[in-house]
């Protein structure tokens, strides 16, 4: 999980995504390189129909075709027409390779079955269902290949192509599934912020408007008594005096438990925060086992556990649990190949300042943890 909670510097950011989209980029071009291997049963089909100069034709065009194939890991994010171009090239190939490897060639239609199927999503039915039939019908139809539609059954690929096709579809599914609840938790936890907002807002408005309304009255009725009753003017006057002293030190109170942490604030505030992301939470309730020197410490832990599940670790539960020296927030999530950032290093700062050590990082098969666990009672 991305632990940084505090802001990026612009290049940062931008660093952080290029290096996200090359690693990226990286893995699936070694994931289509490793699919690769299935053009060996083509390359055996090769050798065994097809001598001289046709052979070599027909590596050749697996050479070009593989080389088409590994283009695909950014054809998907070009126009229509340059993906429709090398979609072409890759077809004709297949055409190409039938007179050479026979039956086998179909195994290109496998390749071009993942590539329709990653850019179409459902409608590339029709596609997959024509290359399908291709495979089963076109061997039988051709004398010279001696091969019946229980052979070409056999070969499997008639079979394997609407099988990969559903197998390719129910995985972007999931990736769109996931990316769409993601937008949807990042959206949640924004709303429950600027209902953050509305409510420190409401509070102060309620604080202030009764409090100013009487020290309107007062002063007016001073002024008014001023030449009449002096004695009473003066009273009125140091009325709203005593008023406004207390008016300031309430707003300053309130203005003041807003900005400082503690551990109960945190957690309540966790607790909503959760919630409107569609987190299920596992909170304590109560936090009176804490020394109370550490309360604030651990609020700190609290809110950068919390802040960074919301944000970033596409987790469906959090669990929070407390001990007289120790916090420990675990989740659920698929975050933890990030590395740490600037708010986790703060908080190991924090935490060592009296004596504590920080441990965070993921939990198998699936999850991430950050657990703080100081010396012992404070002294």
């Amino acid at each position: 999980m991305d632990v940084d909670a505090g802001p990026l510097s612009p290049y940062r950011a931008h660093w952080d995504a290029g290096h996200g989209r090359w690693t990226a980029g990286w893995r699936l071009l070694a994931s289509r390189a490793v699919a690769l291997v299935y053009l060996l049963y083509v390359v055996g089909a090769i050798r065994q129909d097809a001598h001289g100069a046709a052979a070599v034709l027909g590596y050749l065009g697996l050479v070009v075709f593989a080389a088409g194939w590994l283009v695909f890991v950014h054809a998907f994010f070009v126009p229509p027409a340059r993906f429709w171009t090398l979609y072409g090239v890759m077809a004709a190939l297949l055409v190409l390779e039938l007179p050479l490897a026979h039956a086998a060639a179909f195994v290109l239609a496998v390749f071009l079955t993942i590539s329709t199927v990653a850019r179409l999503g459902a409608r590339s039915f029709p596609v997959v269902a024509v290359l399908a039939l291709a495979s089963l019908l076109v061997p039988p139809a051709i004398p010279a290949w001696h091969t019946s539609i229980g052979m070409a059954f056999g070969d499997v690929t008639p079979l394997a192509i609407p099988v990969v096709a559903l197998g390719i579809f129910a995985v972007l599914r999931v990736l769109q599934k996931n990316s769409e609840l993601a937008q949807a938790q990042a959206e949640l936890a924004s709303l429950a912020a600027e209902n953050e907002r509305f409510r420190i807002a409401r509070d102060l408005h309620d604080l202030l408007g009764h409090s100013l309304t009487t020290i309107t009255v007062k002063a007016g009725l001073a002024a008014r008594l001023g030449d009449a009753d002096p004695a009473r003017a003066r009273q009125e006057i140091a009325e709203v005096e005593t008023l406004a002293r207390q008016t300031l030190t309430d707003v300053r109170a309130a203005v003041a438990n807003y900005r400082d942490v503690t551990l109960a604030g945190e957690l309540a505030t966790g607790r909503q925060l959760l919630r409107a992301a569609g987190i299920a939470a596992d909170l304590p309730r109560a936090v009176d086992m804490v020394d109370p020197a550490y309360q604030e410490l651990f609020g700190w832990v609290v809110r950068e556990g919390l802040t960074n599940i919301v944000r970033h670790a596409h987790a469906s539960s959090c669990a929070i649990r407390l001990s007289a020296s120790g916090v420990d927030i675990t989740d659920d999530g698929v975050g933890g190949a990030a590395p740490p950032g600037n708010g986790l290093s703060g908080l190991r700062e924090r935490v060592a300042a009296v004596g504590g050590v920080v441990d965070a990082g993921p939990l198998e098969p699936r999850g991430w943890r950050l657990r703080v666990q100081l010396a012992g009672p404070a002294r």
